[in-house]
Parts: structure tokens; C-alpha cells; sequence
């Protein structure tokens, strides 16, 4: 009998991208039944759906796509506690995501449903989008380009106090060494740049070569550039607020495109206003999509994209690939790679 598989995609991570590494994952002789649903994300953005975040669908239409189903992969669809409950028979939850924020994790180990997702699925994407938003906020190329655009050519941007500055000979700081800010440091290296960096989970011996462990307040006070790649903890929720902007270097160039609660953005307009910031580049916001009526959309010198770092072709074949990996490893037995709950296997 084959094993019945839903591939619930989007309009980013394809039902039939899934259904592809799927196919290619699936250890030979085993059959597989893959159905495909598409979710709305990202043309209807996602939301909180019962007690999860950040998912797109509803509990019905996965309830009824789940009936007979062993295994899901997916990058949005809710799995709550009633969307469990109706499915007795789903064994594996598959969230091509560098989190499974979609998904009840304790509602899944009491209903004995392993929840897996893809970590570093969009680290090189990140990277790659923080280097262009440093170099785009240090040059001021969003404020160039919104005056061209609008028919004013800004020649008074080679004015000395108005000119970008350069990463070659730059220090540049960098809060986290994970998958994001490992690969941004040696580009900027190469680049010229003295980068300093701030991880208290990371040994010295992990930056030897590219960059110097310091602390938050040493690299904040030395750095002409500072670039956010921490995870939204406790400690670091509001990390870089009004007095820790007071000790960077008049002139400094902040960038974030990891989370939106690790800044406090009025503080930064205020600090741009007033000419302690010289720029900023975010990819990340405190309120989803930003407000019309932010400070962030008139403040001069902000160079702002909307949550799409980790938006790449590569992105949606590395996040299907993962999952489908784990989805293989499942169907042969072997211990799971990126389990959230591994007492959902025993359970």
C-alpha cells in the first residue's frame, strides 16, 4: 500500500517542488501517494491561525487535506491541536522553515507526530541580502534613487557631509556568528573591512581568521557599520534601543534583517534625525507590513525592503530538498536530522 504524502505548498516553496524532492528522496521500492494543496502565502499574507503563528490556511482545509495522510511537508500549513486531533493517521510534520513557528509543538508530541523543519534553508540568501542592504544604506542609494526616480538629480550628495563612506577600512560589527553572520563576515573581510563580532555562544577559535569576539558595548563604540543577526530572546528582545544607539559613532550605518523586535525604531528615526545615525537598512519590522503611517517610510536615510532576504529561487529548491530529506530518512527508519519534538517519535 502506498504511503500517502500531502505536499501543502505556496507561491514560493511550489507543491510540485515539494513533490519533486519528495519523489527523489523515497528509498526504492517504496510507493509513494503524494496529493499537492496550495496555500495563498505570499500573495494573502500569513498570520496566527488558532494557537500557532505565521501560517497560511485554515484548520479546515487542512483537516481535510490530511484525511488518510502519513506524512506532510510544507513551508505554512497550520498544524494545531484540533488539526492533529483530526488526523490520527499523520506520523511527520515537515516545515521547510528555519523554525516550525507554524506548528503546536506540544500538541504534537501528546498526539505522537514527529515536527521537523530546515535550518539554514535561507542563510546564504540572508547573507547575500544584508551585503546589498549595507552597501545600499552606507552609500545611500535608497535616497538617491527615490530623488531620481522623482526627477531630482542629487549631485549634492558628493557635498562631504552628505557622501557615503566606504566598507574598505571600515570596522564593522556584527551581533551573532550563526549561519547568516558566518557567511557575511568573510565578504566583508575580503572586502577590507576590521569585523568585530558580538556571540556569546560562539568560541573565539570559530572567527580566527575573519573577525575578533568582543563585547555588545565594544563593538557598538567602535563601529562605523553594525549589522543585526541574533535570534529574539529574552536578552536580546530590544537589545539595540536609545542608549546603546548614544554609543555608537556619530555617523554609524545600522542594518537588520534578522528580527524586528531587536531594534527600537523610533529611537532610530530619532537618532537619523538627528544626525547620530547617518543611515539604516532594515528587512525586518516591529509590525508586519509596516504601518502607513511609520516614521520608518519618511525618515531620511532608511533603505527598506519587505521581509524578502531569504527570498530566492535557491531558497524554495534548499527548503524542499530538506524537508523531503527528512521525510526519507522517516520512511527508512533512520533518526530524523532536524527534529523540534523527538518525543513526538516515541509518543
Amino acid at each position: 500500500m502506498p504511503t500517502t504524502v500531502l505536499a501543502a505548498g505556496d507561491h514560493f516553496v511550489l507543491p510540485e517542488l515539494l513533490e519533486q524532492e519528495l519523489r527523489a528522496a523515497t528509498p526504492a521500492g517504496t510507493e509513494l501517494d503524494v496529493r499537492q494543496l496550495r496555500l495563498p502565502w505570499p500573495h494573502t499574507p500569513f498570520g496566527k491561525v488558532a494557537e500557532v503563528d505565521e501560517a497560511s490556511g485554515t484548520e479546515e482545509e487542512m483537516i481535510e487535506a490530511l484525511s488518510g495522510v502519513r506524512i506532510c511537508v510544507t513551508q505554512m500549513a497550520p498544524l494545531t491541536e484540533r488539526v492533529l486531533a483530526a488526523s490520527p493517521e499523520l506520523e511527520l510534520f515537515c516545515v521547510s522553515r528555519g523554525g516550525p513557528v507554524n506548528a503546536d509543538l506540544a500538541a504534537a508530541t501528546r498526539h505522537g507526530v514527529a515536527v521537523c523543519y530546515a535550518p539554514g534553508r535561507n542563510a546564504v540568501a540572508t547573507a547575500e541580502h544584508t551585503l546589498a542592504l549595507i552597501l545600499a544604506a552606507a552609500r545611500r542609494i535608497g535616497d538617491v534613487h527615490t530623488d531620481l526616480k522623482q526627477g531630482r538629480w542629487r549631485g549634492d550628495y558628493y557635498d562631504y557631509t552628505r557622501c557615503g563612506v566606504e566598507i574598505d577600512g571600515s570596522v564593522v560589527g556584527l551581533v551573532g556568528f550563526g549561519a547568516i553572520g558566518s557567511r557575511v563576515a568573510p565578504v566583508l573581510a575580503a572586502m577590507g573591512a576590521t569585523v568585530l563580532v558580538h556571540d556569546p555562544y560562539v568560541r573565539p577559535e570559530a572567527v580566527q581568521g575573519v573577525a575578533r569576539l568582543v563585547s555588545l558595548d565594544e563593538l557598538l563604540s567602535r563601529s562605523r557599520i553594525v549589522s543585526l543577526h541574533a535570534r529574539v530572546t529574552d536578552e536580546t528582545r530590544g537589545m539595540i534601543g536609545r542608549d546603546r544607539i548614544e554609543t555608537m559613532p556619530k555617523g554609524a550605518v545600522l542594518v537588520n534583517c534578522a528580527r524586528g523586535a531587536l531594534v527600537d525604531y523610533d529611537a532610530v528615526c530619532d537618532a537619523l534625525d538627528s544626525g547620530r545615525l547617518a543611515a539604516a537598512g532594515f528587512d525586518v519590522f516591529p509590525a508586519e507590513p509596516v504601518p502607513a503611517g511609520s516614521r520608518l517610510l519618511t525618515t531620511p536615510g532608511v533603505v527598506l525592503t519587505p521581509h524578502i532576504a531569504g527570498a530566492s529561487r535557491e531558497v524554495a529548491h534548499k527548503a524542499a530538498r530538506i524537508v523531503a530529506a527528512e521525510a526519507g530518512r522517516f520512511l527508512r527508519g533512520e533518526p530524523l536530522a532536524h527534529c523540534a519534538n523527538p518525543g513526538g517519535l516515541s509518543s
